[in-house]
């Protein structure tokens, strides 16, 4: 809930609310999207295997040592980084930074760059892009027959890289920095996976396909999958950091946003962007009024409404202007049985949240319905 006499300044965000399914840097999208007002729901859909533990990694650390690629193509930061301090943990570091002095070492990017130089190494090249199309572009023109590659894998797919390397004649050795696992604890996976097909939610962000993977899974296990996947596409926004995060929705027919930059901070302003603009603002009263996940705008004024007063106002405002019977008004209350004076009540409650309370007319013997603006009648006169 927020308060309006302690932030008037409210944020873009604020009214919504964004679920997040990220296991690594979850604090630091949480934090970006709180700033900007919205409510955060946080459930990782997945576990990250600590690297010291993984006996892939260690197997690849000694086959790169053993038999010296001629190409390193690291791809991520943390990546890399973890990759050396695992070797360290295993008393391999010296052997392998040894070995990756005498390769043709490519980096992905800046950060990956600075990750390399941390480590006493120098990259041969970096793509300004941080495309792996890039990446892979390069090494074809190249020639990469009878070489061999060793590619730092990140939990993500790579689509296509690695089979085009393949069939250009290359060897190819994967190395598996960090493994995804499924949680630990299911239980917040459920609850945002609950909040999402009810309607709790109005976005879902997703930093890695695995898991957009995971949660589909998850969905599939509860029998929930049909209901996620309309979730999906039509009421909460699905919000990914890059194409290749959104390819295991994009098999399931769903649809998403992305930035341009696949970033923490671009996927956020995105969401300031999409988010208001597709909160429904109608002249009632007199008054500007939006209505967002969780809250309500008036004139600007930030008022946050209960569940049940955001129901009865979703249903007024699906026909702006016309009057809703409580009987329909009732239907619309989770979990309000057969009384309609729980009508009644919630209807109160609006009105007082909102703060205006002839925003809403009381029709005698028939309902309720939004004071629309004499102007605006016309328009929505076929709604």
């Amino acid at each position: 809930m927020y308060d309006e006499q302690q932030r008037p300044d409210h944020g873009p965000l604020a009214g919504f609310t964004v679920g997040v399914t990220a296991a690594r840097r979850a604090d630091e999208l949480g934090a970006l999207l709180q700033r900007r007002g919205a409510a955060v729901l946080h459930a990782p859909a997945l576990r990250i295997v600590p690297l010291s533990d993984d006996s892939e990694l260690l197997a690849s650390t000694k086959e790169v040592i053993h038999q010296v690629p001629d190409v390193v193509v690291a791809t991520t930061a943390i990546g890399f980084r973890g990759w050396i301090e695992a070797a360290d943990g295993w008393g391999l570091g010296e052997d392998l930074l040894e070995k990756l002095r005498g390769v043709e070492l490519l980096a992905r990017g800046p950060k990956v760059k600075g990750a390399v130089r941390a480590a006493g190494l120098t990259e041969e090249w970096s793509p300004s892009s941080e495309s792996m199309a890039e990446v892979l572009d390069r090494l074809l023109d190249e020639g990469v027959d009878g070489r061999r590659i060793a590619v730092q894998l990140h939990g993500e797919p790579l689509p296509g890289f690695v089979e085009a390397l393949r069939a250009a004649g290359a060897e190819v050795v994967g190395v598996p920095v960090y493994r995804w696992m499924p949680p630990e604890d299911i239980g917040p996976v459920d609850r945002l996976l609950d909040a999402t097909v009810s309607r709790g939610l109005d976005a879902l962000t997703f930093t890695s396909a695995p898991a957009a993977a995971s949660l589909l899974s998850r969905a599939e296990d509860r029998s929930l999958l049909p209901e996620l996947l309309a979730a999906l596409n039509h009421d909460v926004l699905p919000a990914c950091v890059g194409p290749v995060t959104a390819l295991p929705l994009q098999a399931h027919g769903v649809d998403t946003v992305q930035p341009e930059r696949f970033r923490l901070g671009p996927l956020v302003q995105l969401l300031c962007q999409e988010l208001p603009g597709r909160a429904r603002a109608l002249p009632i009263a007199g008054h500007r009024v939006e209505i967002r996940g969780h809250a309500v705008l008036v004139d600007g004024d930030l008022k946050p409404v209960p569940p049940a007063g955001m129901s009865l106002l979703r249903s007024l405002s699906r026909r702006p202007g016309w009057v809703v019977s409580r009987s329909e008004l009732l239907r619309a209350l989770p979990g309000a049985g057969r009384d309609e004076h729980a009508v009644e009540t919630a209807m109160a409650r609006l009105r007082t949240a909102l703060g205006a309370p002839k925003l809403i007319q009381t029709v005698v013997k028939r309902g309720y319905r939004l004071a629309l603006d004499p102007a605006a009648d016309a328009k929505y006169s076929d709604v």
